[in-house]
């Protein structure tokens, strides 16, 4: 069986990771083996960062939203309740961008959501009744 010499499969393949450890300290940006587990180890990080991200995004939107609806005397979750019921397709992002930049804008759609709640709650009484 012949020998396979690998020459710039294997270079190739060495210089991606070594690039890609390039500014880490000592021998992780020097040695393969070492930048190799570094990387990897880099790259399993960034991963769980990316689902991070998403997750501290949506939980600064929700306060940005509390904070807008506590200035209309609501709570959050009544006021996403009432949105719902009211049939506002308006996501988190969006709401959270108007209530920091558009005061008049989110009082009213609190004024909408305070409605449906009582549309909602007339509907409870008069069926219980």
């Amino acid at each position: 069986m012949p020998r396979v010499k690998r020459s710039t499969k294997r270079s190739d393949r060495r210089k991606k990771i070594l690039k890609r450890a390039s500014g880490y300290f000592l021998t992780k940006s020097k040695l393969y083996q070492a930048a190799q587990e570094a990387v990897e180890r880099g790259l399993m990080f960034a991963y769980t960062g990316r689902k991070q991200k998403k997750r501290q995004y949506r939980a600064l939107w929700i306060v940005r939203i509390n904070a807008a609806c506590r200035i209309n005397g609501m709570s959050y979750s009544t006021f996403i309740n009432g949105l719902k019921l009211a049939g506002n397709p308006l996501d988190r992002k969006i709401l959270a961008d108007i209530g920091a930049n558009d005061a008049a804008g989110f009082a009213v759609l609190a004024a909408q959501a305070k409605s449906a709640l009582a549309a909602a709650k007339s509907a409870r009484e008069k069926a219980a009744a």
